[in-house]
């Protein structure tokens, strides 16, 4: 899709999305957060069946549970009272064809450079899930009373299998 193409559709849902968000306070009503993947057959809202202003959404690549991840649940947390956290990765995911030191190898040759991220690598999805929802439980920053849930999403169903 190009700039033009986006931002036409952009233009055409702008007024339905001002109208869906007009006078909604900035904590999600549900008081939930949920971390998923960036895959672009994942849609959250849908998967969740959740409107403007109910939770908030976090995505990067593989749904992992990252530094920057921990910082924005806490935020979401400790400044806009969320307490229910669904962790959902999926069946399927790119971050399974490879490995952390393969990418870095890659990255190192095609750039100069070895990021200062790791790239967030898995084999199996239930593992990485598991080890998502213990990294925000363990955390000191996140709250001690919220709940914390894991999922891993089947793609060709799209059921959400309990971790």
């Amino acid at each position: 899709m190009s700039d033009e193409l986006l931002t036409r559709h952009h233009d055409g849902g702008a007024a339905a999305c001002a109208q869906a968000a007009k006078g909604l306070p900035a904590p999600p009503s549900l008081h939930t957060l949920i971390v998923t993947c960036m895959d672009a057959r994942i849609d959250p809202v849908a998967l969740f069946g959740i409107r403007p202003g109910e939770a908030h959404v976090l995505r990067n690549a593989g749904g992992i549970v990252t530094d920057d991840v921990v910082r924005s649940v806490t935020i979401s947390q400790r400044e806009l009272g969320t307490r229910t956290v669904y962790v959902v990765q999926h069946k399927g995911c790119g971050l399974a064809t490879f490995t952390d030191p393969e990418f870095v190898a890659k990255l190192e040759s095609e750039c100069g450079a070895a990021p200062e991220w790791a790239p967030g690598s898995f084999a199996d999805p239930v593992e990485s899930v598991r080890a998502g929802v213990q990294r925000l439980q363990d955390s000191p920053f996140t709250v001690q009373d919220m709940v914390v849930t894991g999922f891993v999403l089947d793609l060709e169903t799209f059921e959400l299998e309990p971790v």
